[in-house]
């Protein structure tokens, strides 16, 4: 009995409806974390608010979505919310539901970094004259940042692995296209081991982008303070 077959491996390895699949992966991780990113950076000015008005739906929002699993959430979006009346495909779906779940992560991060900046700076803005837009945007953001790219890299590289999580509601991305195939050819351990290569080509290539991202933020800042010292 033949346990592995090397020619299928290697055929599907390169296979067209395999590589599809992992673009459907990339596609998805990109509009989650850029949706997430914005939803999440306005959950966190909630949370940092002082009106319990912001805070409180900002922190129950965060409560739900980081309390549940995300698979539950995919499912009542999928299949629960057609019986209020909204009814989403499959796709549509999939994105709200990454996008939801990663926005309750994301805005724990970005808050962290928020923090982060010296109360003191805040204050000596202010007694320039800058109106709160410009002190998040020209004060805060450009420290926070340097706080905030670290795990915000580390999120896309979890996004990337997670969004296989949407398979259960038939998205057909990496690893939903790896079970149709695995069902219909009966290649059980050549098509995992194709989509685990698959999945470790992204994060390492995306690994080394975050490392590039974050030497050049580091480097900014230390560029900065040596200016601000002089």
């Amino acid at each position: 009995m033949q346990i592995w077959n090397w020619s299928g491996f290697f055929d599907y390895l390169t296979n067209r409806y395999i590589l599809m699949g992992a673009l459907t992966t990339l596609w998805l991780t990109v509009f989650a974390i850029t949706a997430g990113l914005a939803i999440g950076f306005g959950l966190a000015l909630m949370r940092i608010s002082r009106r319990r008005l912001l805070t409180v739906p900002a922190g129950f929002y965060v409560w739900l979505f980081r309390g549940t699993p995300l698979l539950v959430q995919l499912i009542v979006i999928y299949t629960g919310l057609p019986q209020l009346g909204i009814k989403l495909s499959v796709v549509q779906s999939a994105l709200i539901g990454l996008a939801l779940n990663e926005a309750a992560y994301l805005a724990e991060i970005v808050r962290a970094g928020i923090l982060a900046v010296p109360g003191g700076q805040i204050e000596a803005a202010r007694a320039l004259g800058m109106d709160q837009g410009k002190i998040m945007r020209l004060v805060v953001l450009p420290q926070a940042l340097r706080i905030i790219v670290p795990p915000l890299g580390n999120s896309v590289n979890g996004l990337l692995k997670t969004t296989s999580v949407t398979s259960v509601i038939s998205m057909e991305e990496l690893l939903r296209r790896t079970q149709v195939l695995i069902q219909e050819r009966f290649m059980v351990l050549e098509l995992f081991a194709v989509a685990a290569i698959y999945y470790l080509a992204m994060t390492t290539v995306w690994d080394l982008v975050q490392r590039r991202i974050e030497r050049r933020f580091g480097r900014a800042y230390i560029q900065a303070g040596i200016t601000d010292q002089r």
